[in-house]
């Protein structure tokens, strides 16, 4: 496994030289934020939000299930948390906190 170590570190310390160098068509420098950022109105173009018109999906966006605020419960207490990980939620909520 040692014979390889080497061979193995030497390969990868190469391949990053070879990946880090500087490409010579770039300009020098980095680009300034002004190239980067993109006008609102351009942005806007291309990223559109999708409306909602139904009833239910504006209802299970505003207000969670039973079940997901029981969940929640248990991921902010840690032992709960923890104990889910390990025989699964269910149990661990019915260990810490009754029955459901």
């Amino acid at each position: 496994m040692r014979k390889l170590l080497a061979p193995l570190t030497l390969t990868l310390a190469l391949a990053v030289l070879c990946c880090c160098e500087k490409d010579p068509k770039e300009p020098s420098g980095s680009p300034s934020a002004a190239s980067i950022t993109v006008k609102k109105e351009v942005a806007n173009a291309f990223v559109k939000r999708q409306k909602r018109f139904d009833m239910y999906e504006w209802y299970s966006e505003y207000y969670k299930s039973p079940m997901e605020q029981m969940r929640e419960r248990c991921e902010s207490y840690p032992p709960c948390d923890y104990l889910s990980d390990q025989i699964g939620f269910p149990m661990a909520y019915n260990r810490f906190f009754g029955r459901y």
